[in-house]
């Protein structure tokens, strides 16, 4: 049956298409929106919730009473009465599970003596806005704080709810933040997807490259090599020295390369990458396609891009070496410690057997060392309605192609993804050039550029609508 050509047309309509008419008809006046953005984004930046040692009450309560002054349901939990996790929801009418967007409060630390500009001043310059957290992570909190404003505002009929989670302890202290919430108050944060923080929009020389979204990341493990030998005088070497052994182990495990193994993430990443890079660099990324595991271009990651060649296996880090006390006395254990950060499938027992056999030395073991890690989880999966709507977003508010990635770092998205969340992590315009100019998240120069904030907000708001809005 032939079709009358408005009804083709409809039936050709992907639902994003139909997910935007779900946007508010009025005209949103944005250089408002910017500056109201600006007075939240400096007021939280300003305030010290560094981790260690942990107190994110300050912008708790500022979030709190900014989202009720708004009309917006609000709770707020806490293991701590200094870490409190704030909870805000717009109620949909159900007929979708819920959308939680998600933000952490807590920053690293900051030695101030290294900033040119007040670590918590928030200071304006030449379209820069320098301060800790200014891009982890109280870009992504205020994003979620004005996007519930200004859903609430214009009251935006929603399919689903819509949540939002202002987490404590993202940075190491997790048993205040994720960890609590999924354990104890998941019912308050359940949903179908997430979208955090993790990705970001890549600028190179000005112009934007791609956006990357994260949809998996690694999985930390800590492990302890300890090396045991005769204690002894430094004036009679023996064969037996603990920090002989522990050298050599240190070393073997420094010269392994691990196996690649690539994941629907990894495989659409390289793929998806060699489409918009010069051919040199093209031809390195489909070698890897390719299951190439020994060549050239494994050499080229391991020596030039390091943070693709670990994207491709469990890594091993020698980070830390203790053991002897005095110059004149040989240590009768010593040890290292090793960050390992495995595929997100890595099965960890095997993987340590092999370890203990590429180090071949009954003088070694190993064990875990203490801290606090993510659970395991598949990757998010690439072929649902809310990485779509992240794609169509970011062609509408950047006009460049969406890369799926793995991050080599942790995210609280572990811990949701465990429970059977697609998550997704996203991010602002950063300049490429800024991490090795010291710039970056963690630096001592963090910041952000004024407009890019801006236009975060607005992608932001424009993928919530899309996916929670009313059709």
């Amino acid at each position: 049956m032939r079709l009358p050509p408005r009804f083709a047309l409809l039936l050709a309509l992907s639902p994003l298409v139909l997910a935007r008419a779900a946007q508010p008809a009025a005209t949103l006046d944005w250089a408002k929106i910017d500056a109201e953005t600006l007075r939240h984004f400096q007021t939280i930046v300003r305030m010290d919730t560094s981790d260690p040692p942990g107190n994110e009450q300050p912008v708790a309560d500022y979030l709190k009473r900014t989202l009720e002054a708004a009309g917006i349901e609000v709770q707020v939990f806490a293991k701590a009465p200094h870490r409190p996790n704030v909870v805000a929801r717009l109620r949909g009418n159900g007929s979708k599970r819920p959308l939680l967007i998600m933000g952490h409060t807590d920053t690293v630390n900051v030695d101030p003596k290294k900033w040119k500009h007040g670590p918590f001043s928030a200071t304006r310059e030449d379209g820069w806005i320098y301060g800790r957290g200014t891009v982890d992570d109280k870009d992504n909190v205020t994003a979620a704080l004005m996007t519930l404003l200004l859903l609430k505002r214009n009251a935006v009929p929603l399919d689903r709810d819509v949540i939002f989670l202002a987490e404590a302890g993202e940075e190491g202290a997790v048993q205040f933040g994720i960890e609590f919430m999924v354990q104890n108050h998941f019912a308050a944060i359940d949903a179908e997807f997430c979208i955090a923080e993790g990705g970001r929009v890549s600028r190179t020389g000005g112009q934007v490259h791609y956006a990357s979204v994260q949809t998996t990341e690694k999985i930390p493990n800590r492990i302890r090599v300890i090396a045991r030998g005769v204690a002894g005088h430094g004036s009679v070497p023996l064969r037996s020295n603990a920090i002989v052994h522990l050298a050599k182990a240190v070393a073997k495990i420094a010269d392994w390369q691990t196996p690649m193994r690539l994941n629907e993430t990894t495989r659409a990443f390289f793929e998806r990458l060699a489409t918009i890079s010069p051919p040199e660099e093209a031809a390195r990324y489909r070698a890897v396609l390719r299951g190439d595991e020994s060549g050239a271009a494994q050499e080229h990651f391991a020596e030039h891009q390091p943070a693709l060649h670990s994207t491709l296996r469990t890594s091993i880090s020698p980070n830390i070496i203790q053991g002897g006390y005095r110059v004149n006395v040989i240590p009768s254990e010593v040890e290292a410690t090793l960050d390992i950060r495995a595929l997100p499938d890595e099965d960890m027992a095997r993987f340590l057997e092999q370890l203990k056999t590429i180090i071949d030395d009954p003088a070694i073991s190993l064990e875990p060392a203490p801290g606090h890690s993510r659970p395991g989880a598949p990757p998010s999966r690439l072929r649902t309605e809310a990485f779509e709507v992240i794609e169509a977003a970011v062609r509408r508010h950047y006009g460049v192609i969406t890369i799926p990635s793995m991050s080599t770092g942790a995210t609280d998205m572990a811990f949701l993804r465990a429970r059977g969340i697609e998550c997704y992590g996203i991010g602002p315009g950063i300049d490429t050039e800024d991490g090795p100019k010291g710039f970056g998240a963690h630096s001592d120069q963090e910041r952000i550029l004024e407009a890019e904030l801006y236009r975060f907000v607005r992608f932001n708001y424009d993928t919530v609508v899309s996916l929670a809005g009313k059709r």
